[in-house]
């Protein structure tokens, strides 16, 4: 099969387009073969060497955490999935390798597709979806009537972030750029802040849930603007303990994690505020909730561009760019 195989980590660097064996599938997985593959920061990030102590990948490694396409193969435990199914799924963490002809996938990660979604469409949920479930819903436990503050509204995770949280029942405050500010009030945002004209410290007081995505400034601020109580979730740093614990790390990464937080820790419960790190894992049954909303047309994908397979680095430079409204993705088949 054809894939883009990174030899080494690197900032910036391009990965060429190589013929590799199609993956091997285990009991549990199923082979998809790969229609529509979503970007993700996480996917530079990983290029560049930032998660190699959470994430211990053995080089040469291919990358994309999104797919949509069809079940060409199962394995023999599988039960829920059979051949021609169209599926998507966040790929599991080192099995990852979604901008590939085929990638296998494991039972417990793996959705339907939603019926009215092209596999583009398809392809730009799971990752940033996930994200925001497992953040305002595992987490947060946000309910109706509360208030959240979701940054960066127009970015991926935020334009699935707000319309999740206003099916909920919560009110949603969000930044975003002046040329975007229409979009956010579209998918459901009450409080649209234009971050180059206002800081949201001055205008947001008393919120019970702040989505963090931005960088450590923006971390700090982002406790003042919460009630007592409230709660603060990064999925952008940095890790705590809790988090982890929860991957089995070694003892001295567990520490360089206790450490490298123990600042906002402390801060946050100064401020009667919890502080909790989110990396999301992938989650076939979460999926199929979230299919059910796009299904009943309570939620809509938010695409910007689609580019084809072999231009796949210059679809990791857009989206590293920050302009993106809403998802990039990757047409393959």
């Amino acid at each position: 099969m054809q894939a883009f195989v990174l030899g080494r980590y690197g900032k910036k660097l391009a990965w060429p387009l190589a013929d590799v064996p199609t993956p091997e599938l285990r009991d549990d997985e199923v082979l998809v073969q790969v229609h529509a593959a979503g970007v993700n920061l996480l996917d530079s990030k990983i290029r560049d060497g930032e998660f190699k102590l959470i994430l211990p990948y053995r080089l040469p490694l291919i990358l994309g955490h999104d797919v949509a396409g069809v079940v060409v193969k199962v394995g023999p435990r599988v039960r829920q999935f059979k051949l021609g199914d169209e599926v998507y799924a966040r790929a599991d963490d080192f099995r990852i390798g979604t901008f590939a002809e085929f990638v296998p996938v494991k039972e417990a990660s793996l959705a339907l597709k939603p019926k009215g979604l092209t596999m583009e469409a398809a392809a730009s949920i799971p990752l940033v979806a996930l994200t925001a479930w497992q953040a305002l819903i595992e987490k947060a436990r946000l309910k109706k009537g509360q208030k959240v503050f979701i940054q960066a509204g127009s970015g991926g995770v935020g334009t699935f972030a707000i319309q999740l949280a206003k099916h909920l029942g919560a009110t949603v405050a969000t930044t975003t750029s002046t040329t975007n500010v229409a979009l956010v009030k579209s998918l459901g945002a009450d409080v649209v802040i234009d971050y180059k004209t206002q800081d949201f410290e001055d205008v947001l007081r008393d919120y019970d849930v702040v989505l963090n995505s931005q960088d450590n400034k923006t971390l700090e601020k982002s406790l003042r603007v919460l009630k007592r109580g409230g709660k603060l979730i990064s999925i952008s740093g940095p890790p705590d303990p809790e988090f982890g614990k929860d991957i089995g790390a070694p003892g001295f990464v567990k520490l360089v994690m206790r450490l490298l937080s123990s600042g906002i820790r402390r801060r946050a419960k100064s401020r009667g505020v919890g502080f909790s790190f989110l990396f999301m894992k992938p989650n076939g049954s979460q999926l199929r909730e979230i299919t059910r909303l796009f299904d009943a047309g309570g939620i809509r994908p938010v695409m910007d561009r689609v580019f084809p397979f072999e231009s796949t680095n210059e679809a990791l430079a857009y989206v590293e760019a920050g302009r993106a409204k809403g998802k990039v993705v990757i047409k393959i088949k």
